[in-house]
């Protein structure tokens, strides 16, 4: 939203229920504090809620009241998202002690409202640095002359430099979150930006080897900084915005392939794009602060939980199984099964993925209000089931078993990604996840090496998916059993090592 303040007026004729409302303090998306009044006119200011400036000053007479609301919301980058709900909300008062279904189930501070809206632009920075080698790894593999089994072995290799981000984990552990991300968001875009001068495909996975994974690091401190600084009955919710963003940054990456069809080179031109996400960089430096838990006094590198990571772990590992190469290989089977050219390929993802998003924000909801594991048992054996038969069919079933499964895979990824940071205190939170996501992405190199091998030695794709797609299903019966609920707990309560050494 515009850091210029914006003010509503409205009017009704008094003793109507909407006049004798407006002379009540709000309990919604803010709570009012009444302030100065008299027999013709009162003023009510901000309490507890989102914004940086509020006011809201009533004037009645015989016959009308007249309500005048002065705020400003500063949300960096996403304001102009929530203008237009935020206005409906404060014109259309919800009943006392609700939020509208597009806010978190808690009140938020200006902080909160400030600190997402920068780890959302970060969102977008990194998801495109992940996205980029898997969205373009077909037209430069096509134009290197390199076949199915090179193009997996290539992205085994990127996802082997993940090792790359768990020392930038440990040293967020040590030295706090907000260097480490503005490094990150620094270093990320700009080593990508060298595939486009590649000279051929194994430079190319060179620089993709870094890069990538210096943009996993930057995506995991942005979760842990959503985790330690959103209140405890919206952690999944904040978590479902960062990766509607991170959609939104996976997307500019998408769309970018048309410019794959300009010719053989074209594909150089996306990673050219990288250079767009220093922008966000800038602002991450000016504006990010260092979550306040890391500022508190807490044990460093306390011992790590063996039976929590463990279990978190196996998870990771084996949904990865499934989920890398569903994304790795959507695009060749698009191309060489299905026949798309780039543009198609672009127009399919978003397409399908777009609408997907509204899982998203469903699913962190659910996951927040009713319980992570619940939402998790449902959606993600559907979601899986869906993908794999996306990989089976063509025509208008495939658009529809791909929308499918974005949705409820879009529902499950909060409760699924909330619990790599509520599991573990403020001491490891980083490092535990930057281990979590160095084995994730070893689960993604065996998935990805078994449907690169089964695809050359003449298996279908939706057989092969079908065989990797068990270890999804496993991690959602494992996650179901073994998982504790963490909704509504503040972190403390999860790790009571932190409670015991705040202060």
């Amino acid at each position: 939203m515009s850091r210029r303040a914006r003010t509503l007026h409205q009017s009704w004729p008094a003793g109507t229920p909407e006049a004798e409302d407006a002379l009540v303090p709000r309990d919604d998306i803010v709570e009012e504090v009444a302030g100065a009044t008299n027999g013709t006119s009162a003023t009510f200011t901000q309490g507890e809620g989102p914004f940086t400036t509020y006011e809201r000053s009533i004037v009645t007479t015989p016959t009308t009241v007249t309500q005048t609301i002065r705020y400003r919301l500063v949300i960096p980058w996403f304001g102009w998202l929530f203008a237009l709900p935020m206005r409906n909300t404060l014109r259309h008062r919800p009943p006392p002690a609700s939020r509208p279904w597009w806010s978190p189930p808690d009140r938020m501070s200006p902080r909160h409202a400030a600190t997402l809206g920068l780890l959302a632009a970060a969102s977008m920075s990194a998801a495109f640095t992940n996205t980029l080698f898997t969205q373009t790894a077909t037209f430069a593999a096509d134009g290197f002359g390199i076949d199915e089994r090179g193009q997996g072995l290539g992205g085994v290799i990127v996802r082997l430099g993940v090792v790359i981000a768990i020392p930038f984990a440990v040293l967020a552990d040590r030295r706090g979150r907000r260097q480490m991300i503005v490094v990150t968001a620094w270093v990320a875009p700009l080593w990508c930006a060298l595939g486009a001068i590649s000279p051929n495909f194994w430079v190319l996975v060179g620089t993709q080897a870094i890069g990538r994974p210096v943009g996993l690091a930057l995506a995991l401190l942005i979760g842990v900084v959503a985790t330690e600084e959103m209140p405890r009955n919206s952690r999944a919710y904040a978590l479902s915005i960062l990766a509607l963003a991170g959609g939104l940054g996976a997307g500019v990456a998408v769309a970018a392939l048309r410019l794959a069809d300009l010719g053989t080179n074209g594909w150089r031109l996306v990673y050219l794009l990288s250079l767009v996400w220093l922008v966000p960089a800038y602002n991450l430096m000016r504006g990010l602060p260092e979550t306040i838990r890391f500022q508190q006094r807490h044990k460093t590198s306390p011992r790590l939980d063996r039976r929590r990571f463990a279990v978190i772990a196996v998870v990771a590992v084996t949904a990865n199984f499934f989920v890398a190469p569903a994304s790795f290989f959507l695009n060749r089977y698009l191309d060489h099964v299905r026949g798309y050219t780039g543009g198609g390929i672009a127009l399919f993802i978003l397409s399908t993925a777009t609408p997907a998003s509204l899982g998203l924000i469903a699913g962190g909801r659910l996951a927040d209000l009713v319980g992570r594991r619940a939402v998790l048992a449902v959606c993600l054996p559907l979601s899986t089931l869906m993908g794999v038969a996306m990989f089976s069919v063509g025509g208008p079933a495939m658009w529809l078993l791909a929308l499918g499964s974005g949705l409820l895979g879009g529902a499950a990824y909060p409760a699924f990604t909330v619990y790599r940071t509520e599991m573990f205190p403020t001491g490891n939170r980083g490092r535990a996840n930057g281990y979590i996501t160095a084995l994730s992405l070893a689960g993604s190199s065996v998935g990805l090496l078994i449907v690169g091998a089964l695809v050359h030695h003449g298996w279908s794709y939706g057989r092969s998916m079908l065989l990797v797609g068990f270890g999804q299903l496993l991690a959602a019966v494992i996650a179901y059993v073994a998982y504790p609920e963490t909704a509504h707990l503040e972190l403390e309560q999860i790790n009571p090592q932190d409670a015991l050494t705040e202060g």
